[in-house]
């Protein structure tokens, strides 16, 4: 039961159209203790939904959201794709892997990343120290539709999507699986993998007790 008395609301677990039970708000308060000065670091590639999911955790959990990408651009004074073609991929892992290091440290945050922020060693030996780290995972039909949406993608201009987006998988699916928690963002409502996300999360916080 939740506070004002009512069930907790059957949610899809996603991926699998089955039923999960959301958890009672105490449980949201229960889990924002046990986070504590830690950012929840949302890691995946493009297209697997870290903004918007990560928006709806953040209120769920009465955090602030942070996009790293729209921390680098504000920095910089340039757009990701602007960095991209007047400076140079390095150029732009550099100062991503700086922004991210202080926000970690301001945290906590339900902090989304870019697709490559979790490449980066010195990265990860910084969320694994003062954050959780929560892969999004999706199937590539799902992820070429979604990028395929938008454009300003600098590492897919010019070429073909489906392919960037096979290389990078191969490339990057083994570094993603390092992360602390895995949850499916597949073809379920965004709703659902924030319930999967909290699930998973309290599930880490027992494993840890044990």
């Amino acid at each position: 039961m939740t506070r004002s008395g009512k069930s907790a609301k059957p949610v899809p677990k996603p991926g699998t159209g089955e039923a999960s039970t959301a958890l009672p708000e105490e449980a949201h308060g229960a889990l924002r203790e046990k986070i504590g000065a830690r950012s929840l670091v949302l890691v995946g590639l493009m297209g697997a939904g870290k903004t918007t999911v990560g928006k709806r955790l953040a209120h769920r959990l009465g955090l602030s959201f942070v996009d790293a990408d729209a921390a680098i651009e504000e920095a910089a004074g340039e757009s990701v794709s602007e960095i991209f073609e007047n400076h140079g991929e390095q150029y732009f892992r550099e100062g991503e892997r700086r922004v991210i290091a202080r926000l970690l440290d301001e945290g906590p945050y339900v902090l989304a990343t870019g697709g490559g922020a979790f490449m980066d060693e010195g990265t990860r030996e910084n969320v694994a120290a003062k954050g959780i780290s929560i892969w999004l995972h999706a199937d590539l039909d799902i992820l070429v539709e979604r990028v395929s949406r938008r454009g300003g993608r600098p590492l897919l201009r010019k070429k073909d999507p489906v392919q960037v987006m096979k290389d990078l998988m191969d490339t990057r699916y083994p570094i993603y699986a390092q992360a602390d928690i895995r949850v499916e963002s597949g073809e379920s409502s965004h709703d659902a993998v924030v319930e999967a996300i909290l699930h998973a999360l309290k599930d880490y916080f027992e494993g840890q007790n044990q």
